[in-house]
């Protein structure tokens, strides 16, 4: 059975999918929340803990770009819903494991399981919810679960001030499986069922690459989403160091965090409804886009003045808020049977980035002799100027039917 097609974005599969993101970014940043705590309780500390900490994060990113992967052509071919299923479910029983951990080992393989298990969320979600909505009201249903995800996103800054690690991803898994409730009514979309007897290849990860015009598209998509990571993986978890290096006292990176969180989640909200209004994704990215680089502007001024840069956290934040009109946009550029793939991978590989944007950003300040401020600006100079080129080259999509496959 085809699920119908919502003209309203409070609908069932529209909650599903964005508690789906909820939990997603809340697990992303639940780890970055305890990564010390949990860590110094296994019996780590100074350089061996700061280590363990980069190998469990890039686990987490590899299973999560292996999974984008996996997700996407899965969703491509046997369907939307089944991902939404597998995928939470291997994330549950990971983080559920992950209260229990005795060594970093263990944590690193769990946390490479629950990246894979996380990967196909937001792909699967936005997909489902563009397929099952009307072309006028497609985009407010993914602003709903963008938002969503911005909150996940602050309920995790706000959760390290309440739970103890163990419990906190223990807490995590439970909710993951509570959420498989809602998922029992998702049925599958009438453009999913249309394409199942088409001749062009599903799911075909290689098949994007066949075409120089749609392997452009898909990598400029990628490079739009990486100043997102850049933000919040490089500037805002440098906070501390850069709050030192300007001889700036008392400053609180985790409400620094926390704000840039807040920004995001207000920022979804916005610019979805003004791609909306405007009846233009691209206009709206590129405005966010650029709010982000005058934000970010701002905070190397304010550290430049040694003062606290609470308010341009927020404010680089709320440019970054484009993730909604971002995932939407990215999701309209292609075809039903390559659809999920492209999101999937697109989502997980911006977030991926961060792992290659932090060895270049200590390659160029050991490189150069520079100070962590200014190894940022070059590194920030890097991601948004390709970023920017991205958006203004490719097409509109509002209004785009989503009934079409890539030939």
């Amino acid at each position: 059975m085809s699920a119908r097609i919502h003209h309203s974005p409070f609908n069932i599969v529209v909650l599903a999918a964005g508690l789906g993101f909820f939990i997603d970014t809340f697990d992303i940043f639940l780890f970055n929340v305890y990564r010390v705590a949990s860590l110094k309780e296994l019996g780590l500390s100074g350089e061996a803990l700061t280590r363990a900490g980069e190998y469990l994060l890039s686990m987490q990113m590899l299973g999560m770009m292996i999974g984008g992967v996996l997700s996407g052509v899965i969703a491509d071919r046997k369907g939307r819903v089944s991902v939404l299923f597998g995928s939470i479910v291997l994330y549950s029983i990971a983080n559920i494991c992950n209260g229990f951990v005795q060594d970093v080992d263990t944590y690193a393989v769990i946390r490479f399981l629950a990246g894979m298990g996380l990967a196909g969320e937001l792909g699967a979600g936005i997909t489902l919810v563009g397929e099952s909505m009307s072309i006028e009201k497609r985009g407010y249903g993914t602003i709903l679960v963008a938002t969503l995800g911005g909150l996940g996103a602050v309920t995790a800054g706000l959760a390290g001030d309440f739970l103890p690690w163990r419990s906190a991803f223990i807490a995590a898994g439970v909710v993951g499986f509570l959420l498989l409730l809602l998922r029992v009514k998702a049925m599958e979309t009438s453009i999913f069922k249309s394409t199942q007897k088409s001749e062009h290849p599903r799911g075909s990860f290689l098949h994007l690459f066949r075409n120089r015009k749609r392997a452009w598209r898909y990598i400029a998509c990628i490079i739009m989403g990486v100043p997102i990571w850049y933000s919040v993986g490089l500037l805002i978890t440098l906070s501390t160091e850069l709050a030192a290096e300007h001889s700036i006292s008392n400053l609180q990176a985790g409400l620094c965090f926390i704000l840039f969180q807040c920004g995001v989640t207000a920022g979804d909200l916005s610019s979805g409804v003004l791609s909306q209004v405007l009846k233009s994704r691209k206009k709206v990215l590129i405005g966010f886009m650029s709010l982000a680089i005058l934000a970010t502007g701002l905070h190397f001024i304010l550290l430049q003045l040694s003062a606290p840069f609470y308010v341009s956290a927020l404010l680089i934040g709320l440019g970054c808020g484009y993730l909604s009109v971002f995932v939407t946009t990215t999701s309209e550029h292609f075809g039903t049977n390559l659809r999920v793939t492209v999101t999937a991978t697109v989502t997980n590989f911006m977030r991926g980035a961060v792992t290659l944007l932090i060895p270049l950003r200590i390659l160029i300040q050991e490189s150069f002799g520079t100070s962590v401020s200014t190894s940022l600006i070059a590194v920030g100079i890097v991601v948004w100027i390709p970023a920017i080129i991205a958006a203004v080259v490719l097409p509109e999509t509002y209004g785009r039917d989503l009934e079409f496959v890539e030939e």
